[in-house]
């Protein structure tokens, strides 16, 4: 799809990193458009944040499909006419009360997963930010069942993606070194 006049007036700008809920409707959808995220037509992207506080990261566990029960890096999919760094933005807030400040790409990953007929059930390209607190308190929200703080020693108990967890160190070693 090309970039169309209709979009031109809706392009955030540099300065406009936050989240505008006026373009979205309540189910996700910009424009009248709503994504597959089970067996999809295309790859989807989302994004990250690798929230680091002092000697702890910021993870939900997930209430839905595909990673149901499990703590993952809170984050979600890029909406039509958001940004990267708007997106990351808003997911934070929904899914843990936090406002956030993305800084540094930490990585850009896949998830790939095929049904048991080896048709592909969900197909993501990852985007993840090192991102800093600014505001709110921590809790569980969207489609988050719940949401904690975990310092680096108990992310192995966790059984995480292995690139999951490489993400989230490397996301220590950056805010060690930026602060």
């Amino acid at each position: 799809m090309y970039f169309s006049e209709s979009l031109a007036g809706r392009q955030p700008s540099v300065d406009r990193l936050e989240y505008s809920p006026g373009e979205w409707d309540s189910s996700g959808s910009a424009n009248g458009c709503r994504m597959k995220r089970e067996y999809p037509d295309t790859p989807l992207v989302g994004v990250g944040a690798i929230i680091i506080e002092g000697d702890r990261v910021a993870l939900v566990k997930r209430g839905h499909a595909p990673l149901l029960g499990k703590w993952s890096i809170p984050g979600g999919v890029l909406e039509v006419g958001e940004t990267l760094r708007a997106a990351v933005i808003r997911e934070a807030r929904e899914e843990t009360g936090l406002t956030i400040v993305p800084g540094e790409l930490l990585g850009v990953f896949e998830r790939v997963v095929p049904d048991e007929h080896g048709r592909m059930r969900y197909h993501y390209v990852l985007i993840d930010f090192l991102c800093r607190r600014v505001a709110g308190n921590l809790l569980a929200a969207d489609d988050a069942e719940e949401a904690r703080w975990f310092h680096r020693e108990e992310l192995a108990a966790l059984e995480l993606a292995r690139e999951t967890e490489e993400v989230i160190l490397k996301g220590f070693e950056k805010a060690a070194g930026s602060g």
